[in-house]
């Protein structure tokens, strides 16, 4: 059993995937930092001073300064704002895979390379139109010369 396991941990398609799920795992990071850090701040700005992450509905009825003051408290909130960002990295990782895909999918067209129709080895008799070798010099059916 240890050996089929080890056999099955070794192919290529286990392999691949592991590292497409780390790689994965990296750039969703380097996205979230990206929508956080980079473009939620000027988009805040631009609409008056908005920090989204911190955006939030107060279910329990008592005020609180901030998103962490309820949290702190363990007040039910609603986090639309951490929702906004979220979907936003959700729309920059779909982009980019769109990307990927699509580029991947135009270089595998590109290298595949169409078949070559083969020379024909035949032909029409114009005489009797029954077909004949193409360095026939007379048609083996009418005997007519080419």
């Amino acid at each position: 059993m240890l050996k089929e396991f080890k056999a099955f941990i070794m192919r290529g398609n286990v392999i691949d995937l592991a590292v497409a799920v780390i790689i994965g795992a990296a750039f969703g990071k380097i996205i979230s930092s990206l929508v956080s850090d980079v473009l939620m701040p000027p988009i805040g700005l631009l609409l008056g001073k908005v920090d989204f992450s911190s955006l939030y509905i107060n279910l329990s009825g008592k005020p609180y300064e901030s998103l962490a003051a309820a949290k702190a408290a363990g007040a039910a909130t609603v986090n639309y704002g951490l929702f906004l960002n979220a979907t936003i990295d959700f729309l920059i990782v779909a982009f980019a895979l769109f990307l990927a895909i699509r580029t991947v999918n135009r270089m595998q067209a590109a290298m595949a390379k169409p078949a070559v129709a083969a020379a024909p080895t035949t032909r029409e008799c114009p005489y009797c139109a029954m077909t004949i070798p193409v360095q026939a010099k007379r048609c083996g059916h009418c005997t007519s010369t080419l």
